[in-house]
């Protein structure tokens, strides 16, 4: 009997499913049924990762009672905005003692709310878990070496999960900051979307530096105004994501950002890319979060106004660059603990 299901058939739910079939059998679901019957044919994914042969552990099904029923581990690797849908329509087939593991990094802007809250609405008595850090799929199907954080409150269950996907080529850290760990993974969406748009500006190596340094602190005072660690933030799930999905080839809010600074249009970008650009829905939700709750973030704003307000790129990094001048970073040293300005 198969125990694992992953929902999603993406590159990211098929790289994965690819981790898990070393030791175990693994079933994705996918909705196109052509793609399902070419998976299980040709042991490869026709629309993702297609030059990747895949193991005969990995099979596929557009039933999601097929993908859910009986298993001991789900996976969810549906994009963060269609997630609370999906798991609607699987919930009767999974079991309260069915493990959520969640690949998928963003929140949810109809509701503010992390995946986390997303699948305690749905599945209030499953245990959850987070698995988030720098993974590019390109990467990890090829088995090249790559280290990511799991998280949740449950230190036994992190360390049950990590001993269940650790790999030779894939390291896996526990954390249990979730709250870090799952904005980090969505913030960083944010600012690599940011970073793209000026190297689409055509600006040097020097302002790239600056704005992945400047949004680190950016992401630090988000998490720690809402409750979660300073530590995560320069963990694999905050700085390591960030230098990956800002500098990488393979980063979809990257590649994003930078056709958008070249003067092309979110629908133009979105059909070029082809795939969920997460960085674009999320920066709507932290904009609304920072608001409320009064957290200056420069760097998210004006990327907001850039996406939602049609600025131009151009103006943005003036006023960033035109901004008052300060201190780097306010410290009290008896304590210790950073003041955020």
């Amino acid at each position: 009997m198969i125990k694992i299901g992953i929902l999603g058939g993406g590159s990211w739910g098929t790289a994965f499913a690819s981790v898990v079939a070393d030791r175990e059998e693994v079933i994705l679901y996918i909705r196109d049924k052509d793609e399902v019957d070419f998976l299980n044919k040709n042991n490869r994914n026709r629309d993702y990762l297609s030059d990747n042969k895949l193991s005969k552990n990995i099979c596929a099904s557009t039933s999601i009672e097929e993908v859910c029923k009986d298993k001991e581990i789900i996976i969810n690797a549906i994009p963060t905005q269609a997630t609370r849908e999906v798991l609607y329509k699987a919930k009767e087939y999974i079991s309260e003692d069915t493990i959520i593991l969640n690949l998928s990094k963003g929140i949810e802007v109809s509701t503010m709310d992390r995946i986390s809250e997303i699948v305690k609405d749905v599945l209030p008595n499953n245990p959850y878990v987070a698995l988030s850090g720098p993974s590019h799929a390109e990467e990890v199907i090829k088995r090249l070496e790559t280290s990511v954080v799991i998280s949740s409150s449950n230190e036994e269950l992190n360390k049950k999960l990590q001993e269940r996907f650790n790999r030779e080529y894939f390291r896996i850290y526990t954390n249990q900051d979730l709250i870090g760990v799952e904005f980090g993974g969505a913030l960083k969406n944010v600012l690599a979307f940011g970073i793209g748009v000026a190297r689409g500006l055509g600006v040097g190596d020097n302002a790239v530096a600056a704005l992945i340094t400047r949004g680190m602190y950016e992401m630090s005072k988000f998490v720690i105004s809402l409750g979660g660690k300073y530590t995560t933030i320069y963990g694999l799930a905050g700085l390591g994501d960030l230098i990956v999905t800002a500098t990488s080839k393979y980063s979809r809010n990257s590649f994003a950002g930078i056709l958008f600074g070249k003067g092309y249009n979110l629908e133009e970008v979105e059909k070029e890319i082809g795939m969920a650009i997460e960085g674009i829905k999320t920066c709507e939700a932290v904009y609304e979060i920072s608001k409320k709750l009064d957290i200056e973030m420069p760097i998210s704003e004006e990327i907001y106004k850039m996406i939602y307000m049609n600025q131009d790129p151009n103006e943005s990094v003036k006023k960033l660059m035109n901004r008052e001048i300060k201190n780097e970073f306010n410290i009290d040293l008896q304590k210790n603990d950073v003041i955020w300005e």
